[in-house]
């Protein structure tokens, strides 16, 4: 029964993490539980593991369908994937105690800004000049690899937001481009989980082929349907997360 609940998780993941990111979401905590005496770092190590799988063959999935902004995708990736390993190795002597407050404020005020603009991010916006994307894009791939990193909640979502915000690319594009960079701090992630014997092999692999089955549908039923859906999906994983935060935000408090 506990595989049972594990492949469903992986599936529900690879779904939500293929539209709109937040599929970390379902997986941990169904690994936290699963596994109740493993060290924090097997659980992470076995979900970033599962979690590559379905992110790469979504990303590939929407690269068939539509034209990526590798322009952007690729430096972002690589500063992601330089500051998701450094972030990773911050967790040993940075508090993670005033992170999630700072998370809140920030998906509260991304989840207000799309509620309030009802076009944003429905079709491509103006895009930048092309001397401004290269930084911004490192720029923009260092700040949330680190986070991922260190942290890790609702980065798919933060990358969709940026990409649109920044780069002018609807929820559909920003959608297939977050898949690219995911797949690079997934790889950092598991460069330190691997080497350290941070991964259940059988039960990773198991859960990577639910996660590529949701990650299959998920990028079926966002390129079928384009950026509206997209649009709720972020929405609904946005609103998951903000009371997720702010339920352990105050029970922290009340502590």
């Amino acid at each position: 029964m506990t595989l049972v609940a594990l492949a469903c998780a992986a599936l529900g993941a690879g779904f939500i993490d293929a539209v709109a990111g937040g599929g970390g979401l379902i997986q941990v905590p169904a690994l936290f539980t699963a596994l109740p005496g493993a060290p924090a770092a097997t659980v992470f190590g076995c979900n970033k593991a599962a979690s590559i799988f379905g992110t790469a063959n979504a990303a590939w999935r929407y690269g068939r369908r539509v034209a990526l902004p590798w322009r952007i995708a690729l430096p972002a990736t690589a500063a992601a994937f330089v500051f998701s390993f450094a972030g990773a190795a911050a967790v040993a002597w940075l508090p993670k105690d005033w992170v999630r407050p700072l998370v809140l404020v920030l998906l509260l005020a991304v989840t207000a800004y799309t509620v309030l603009k009802p076009d944003f991010g429905r079709i491509s916006g103006p895009a930048l000049p092309s001397r401004h994307e290269l930084s911004l894009a490192l720029l923009a791939g260092a700040v949330i690899g680190f986070y991922d990193g260190f942290f890790g909640p609702g980065t798919g979502s933060f990358l969709i937001f940026i990409f649109i915000r920044l780069f002018g690319l609807d929820f559909l594009h920003a959608s297939a481009a977050a898949k690219v960079v995911n797949v690079g701090t997934n790889a950092a992630a598991l460069a330190y989980f691997v080497p350290t014997g941070h991964v259940l092999w059988l039960l990773a692999l198991m859960m990577a082929a639910f996660n590529m089955l949701g990650s299959q549908l998920g990028a079926r039923l966002a390129l079928r349907h384009g950026s509206g859906f997209v649009r709720w999906v972020f929405l609904a994983v946005a609103v998951t997360l903000i009371f997720k935060f702010g339920v352990d935000t105050f029970r922290d408090l009340g502590a």
